[in-house]
């Protein structure tokens, strides 16, 4: 039997009498009014009341051998070099959790960045000023991804009384920085901290007791499971994840590692669209031209070609288009040609949806799917591009096509004997099926009959092709004309999470539990680019429109959302601010905008071309958010997750958060010409909670609850309607 977790509570004192915290107005130690850590306390409570700063420093600094701990023990860093005790003793904690193993690596880490400030500001207070800056400077690479904006505000710090007047520093000093961690990691930090007490452990475990807030929780491994299993699991168990989110608590602001080129300037990235292929255009007007002579549009209706070419210069010209030759593709067909008449087609005909206007919100409506009798055996749903296919794949490691027009899916290859079915049954994986992915299609109608056409599509129309990603490492390529599998893809050697083909077809993504995600072109079985850099599961993945970049998002021990340039497979974004695993991605058509969600329910967008967070909206339950996606106009983005519904949001302020004073100018940022809240105005749209139970922000528009059915898809057609996918789990 493990013997239980050491206590916090059985803490030591402060290695220094030095601090830049408020000094303790408490009853002095038990020695006696004539203790010299009382006189010294006494004395520096005066200096501090009367703002000599520089003489309470230099008194600290002079007193810093007579230093007494919570036990009156004199620790002993008197011999030390000087200056360096708190450097060391970070050290000695990032050399032990860099040697951990891997099922503790993850969560001790989190310890890292906390220690680091904390181990700064001391040295400061202390007043040694010029140690402080090379510690600052030679430790500070592994968070400037991550803190970039702490770590910029915190460089200013030079001399002592900087830090009064840091509004960072004296965040950090005056909250308890909140972190929870595994009792096994916990214990097994305390226990090498023990062993550790001359070398710099008893001043991190100061540090651990007077300026962090750490919960235990009864797990082996924090992060052990995949998000979306474990969450399942642990819905199941009633076992509700903590309400507290990491950090310090209220701050949480939000940044990205912009890469810059060599001059330092920050590179711009191309989010234009893809160039339409020349012989393409050409087939596509001439195409839409025959449409618009055949079937004239009803008065007040643009003519297909209008609507094609308003579409083609709408683009945003301030935006730099990618080469096609950074992402070769093979030549167009006569179905790529048709998909694009039926693009415009939709385009011109869609439901618009332009946001929030006087305070009330558009109708957007929902259709559910809903699966029943799956013994909660289901772990994704994905519907295709034409609206006519639904699959899932379950933990018995098989996949389940259906029909969403009840038509027989046949095969050439059935035999005489075959009993024509709506839905088909996909076998070759050796583990659950965790992601599906079709490709590309479009619904084309048939040819018209007296003016009026039906709605079925043509079998060219249909997705020819789907992905699959599975716990057994492999990713495999189904036809969906014989209903075979066509390819095995193996490259990764942990469970494949997410996989997503290009928006273009032809290449495809995929995300892992190996902590990589890999691109990869479908002709070949070995990935093309390697994309490395997160620091855990790489949970889920997601295109930008134009092809030319990948973003994908990670799970507990990184919580970053990265941008990946396809082409070089160099990182260009790296966006941090969520406090739970990264669970949902989606891109916004107009390639400006990511969504990210995570497994408390929260909803981050964030701005591309500056890296910024933009703002942060609450209303889904614990549990998390399991899929997002835009609407075409990117003003309004659905979601679906974990507490039974499917909710829209507008991205514009509403009308009460942009009369709040306390708003401000710089919390207002313009995207596109829409006004949305900047990273000045996260406060503006607070969750607020009415008898324990969290409200949503005034950024939701709807919201539609199920009856025990988690929503596991959510996608927007190009008419603008949302279709969703649940599962009954009663």
């Amino acid at each position: 039997m493990q013997p239980p977790p050491p206590s916090r509570t059985a803490s030591v004192g402060p290695p220094s009498a030095g601090g830049m915290s408020a000094p303790s107005t408490g009853t002095p130690g038990a020695q006696g009014p004539n203790n010299q850590q009382n006189l010294n306390q006494i004395v520096l409570e005066y200096l501090s009341k009367k703002g000599y700063s520089r003489t309470e420093a230099m008194l600290r600094k002079e007193s810093r051998h007579a230093t007494f701990d919570a036990n009156q023990e004199p620790l002993d860093f008197a011999d030390r070099t000087k200056g360096r005790q708190w450097h060391e003793s970070y050290l000695l904690v990032k050399q032990w959790i860099d040697n951990l193993l891997d099922i503790y690596k993850p969560e001790l880490s989190r310890l890292q960045w906390p220690l680091f400030v904390q181990c700064f500001l001391q040295t400061m207070a202390d007043c040694y000023t010029m140690e402080a800056r090379r510690f600052f400077e030679e430790c500070r690479k592994p968070f400037d991804e991550e803190h970039g904006d702490d770590l910029r505000v915190l460089s200013s710090i030079s001399d002592v009384d900087h830090v009064q007047h840091n509004d960072i520093a004296q965040l950090y000093r005056n909250n308890k920085y909140r972190l929870t961690l595994s009792k096994m990691g916990f214990a097994t930090l305390i226990e090498f901290l023990e062993t550790k007490v001359a070398d710099g452990g008893k001043g991190i475990n100061y540090l651990l007791n007077n300026h962090m807030d750490i919960h235990t929780v009864d797990r082996a491994a924090i992060g052990g499971a995949r998000g979306l299993q474990r969450l399942m699991e642990e819905k199941k168990g009633d076992e509700q994840a903590p309400a507290e989110d990491e950090g310090i608590p209220g701050h949480h602001p939000g940044s990205a590692n912009l890469a810059a080129d060599a001059t330092g300037a920050l590179n711009r990235l191309a989010l234009g669209p893809m160039p339409m292929e020349a012989d393409l255009m050409e087939d596509v007007k001439a195409e839409l031209n025959h449409e618009d002579s055949i079937y004239p549009p009803p008065p007040g209706r643009s003519t297909l070609t209008d609507a094609f070419e308003q579409r083609i210069k709408s683009e945003p010209m301030e935006d730099t288009a990618p080469s096609r030759e950074t992402l070769p593709l093979p030549p167009s067909t006569a179905r790529d040609v048709a998909m694009e008449v039926q693009k415009v087609k939709e385009n011109r005909d869609r439901f618009r949806i332009e946001g929030k206007t006087g305070g009330v919100g558009p109708g957007v409506s929902v259709t559910m799917f809903t699966f029943h009798n799956t013994f909660d055996s289901v772990n994704c749903v994905e519907f295709s591009d034409d609206n006519t296919l639904a699959a899932v794949g379950t933990a018995e490691s098989y996949i389940r096509v259906w029909s969403l027009e009840n038509r027989a899916l046949t095969s050439p290859n059935d035999p005489s004997s075959y009993q024509p079915s709506s839905s088909r049954r996909l076998v070759g994986h050796s583990g659950p099926v965790y992601a599906l992915s079709f490709s590309p299609s479009a619904a084309v109608p048939e040819p018209a009959t007296n003016g009026h056409g039906n709605h079925s599509t043509t079998p060219d129309s249909q997705p020819r092709y789907m992905l699959s990603g599975s716990a057994d490492t492999t990713i495999r390529l189904w036809s969906l004309d014989t209903w075979t599998n066509l390819v095995v893809y193996r490259s990764h050697n942990s469970p494949v999470w997410d996989v997503r083909f290009c928006p273009h077809g032809h290449y495809f993504a995929s995300a892992s539990a190996d902590r990589t995600a890999r691109l990869w072109s479908t002709p070949q079985i070995a990935p093309l680019r390697l994309l490395v850099g997160h620091d855990s599961d790489v949970e889920t993945i997601a295109w930008h429109p134009n092809g030319a970049y990948v973003v994908t998002g990670a799970g507990v021990g990184d919580r970053t959302v990265r941008m990946w340039n396809v082409a070089s497979g160099a990182q260009v974004r790296i966006f941090t601010g969520h406090t739970g695993n990264i669970t949902a991605l989606a891109c916004a058509p107009n390639g400006h905008i990511i969504a990210s969600a995570d497994d408390k329910g929260v909803i981050v967008l964030w701005d591309i071309r500056t890296g910024r967070l933009v703002k942060r909206m609450r209303g889904h339950g614990v549990g998390g958010v399991w899929s997002l996606d835009w609407s075409v106009e990117s003003t309004v983005l659905v979601s679906g997750g974990a507490d039974n519904s499917v909710r829209v949001w507008d991205i514009q302020p509403t009308k009460e958060s942009t009369q709040n004073k306390t708003n401000g100018e710089n919390g207002i940022i313009k995207i596109d010409g829409a006004t949305i809240n900047g990273p000045g105005s996260v406060g503006v749209a607070k969750a607020t909670k009415v008898k324990g139970r969290e409200q949503a922000t005034p950024d939701m528009i709807s919201d539609f609850k199920t009856k025990k059915s988690p929503v596991y898809k959510v996608k927007f057609t190009q008419m603008n309607l949302v279709v969703a996918g649940s599962v009954y789990l009663p």
